[in-house]
């Protein structure tokens, strides 16, 4: 379908004489309601300035009474000021409460920085860092594309450097790492509810 200029200048008269959208296409034929919505706003008449108004706004504008004057809003009074009371003086024996320090708000660290050191629940026996320092010294720090299932995956260092690998050493039965890093990462409960107190 082609807007051609008898189709326009319908459109136009239709338009102006407060007809739907869907009723100007339905006259038309052969074009949607949005088609002619969108030829309209292109036309510049979506103001609808000229010609009659729908039946139905006219009925709505006859039904609705004249609006009534709003009464002279009264100026409301001024606050009264509140009355200034003593602050009460604290008895001798007391001490005045000692504020206590705001917590400082934790530090965003940018991705890739390491981060510093942190107080852990479950601190490790001096026994297995002493066997972990040995056993790191026998590791054979591989990298990530070389760990199979049969190696210990215990990562040591800093990812975000060049002196990051991976224990490598025999893997314990059933677990990701080795024998020693095993005792670190699996504790009992019962230990770690010990050294908790």
């Amino acid at each position: 379908m082609s807007w051609t200029d008898e189709r326009v200048e319908l459109l136009k008269k239709m338009w102006g004489e407060g007809q739907s959208a869907s009723q100007i296409a339905k006259e038309l034929g052969g074009v949607t309601r949005n088609a002619v919505i969108g030829k309209v706003h292109r036309l510049g008449l979506s103001n609808r300035s000229s010609g009659a108004a729908p039946a139905s706004t006219k009925a709505e504008a006859k039904e609705k009474p004249a609006a009534t004057p709003r009464p002279e809003a009264k100026p409301k009074p001024a606050p009264r000021p509140e009355p200034v009371r003593a602050a009460p003086e604290p008895a001798p024996a007391q001490q005045p409460a000692e504020a206590k320090p705001i917590p400082a708000r934790k530090q965003i660290i940018p991705a890739g920085q390491p981060l510093p050191p942190q107080p852990s629940a479950n601190e490790i026996s001096p026994e297995a860092l002493a066997k972990v320092n040995e056993v790191e010294k026998k590791a054979k720090k591989l990298s990530l594309m070389e760990l199979t299932e049969r190696t210990c995956k215990w990562p040591v260092g800093d990812p975000a450097t060049e002196d990051f690998w991976f224990c490598g050493l025999p893997v314990q039965q059933g677990k990701p790492y080795c024998e020693a890093h095993v005792g670190v990462a699996f504790q009992p409960m019962s230990s770690r509810r010990d050294r908790r107190r």
